[in-house]
């Protein structure tokens, strides 16, 4: 399956695959901290198991960080 994965094509040997899973193999730091989109639209955290992905989605990881001086 072919994907958009944070602006880069990213081929993936499965046929089916979800978020949570995704994540996994894409080895992505602190998956519990992430924020995801798929094809523009955020995906619920609680949704990641059951979000299935399609052939040429597009999924961006995104973290939200704090901080900067007072």
């Amino acid at each position: 399956m072919q994907l958009n994965i944070n602006g880069q094509i990213k081929n993936i040997a499965r046929e089916k695959l979800t978020i949570s899973e995704l994540l996994v193999l894409q080895n992505v730091e602190a998956p519990d901290m992430v924020s995801v989109q798929l094809n523009g639209e955020f995906v619920q955290r609680a949704d990641f198991a059951a979000v299935s992905l399609k052939e040429n989605d597009a999924i961006d990881f995104l973290y939200f960080m704090g901080g900067g001086q007072q």
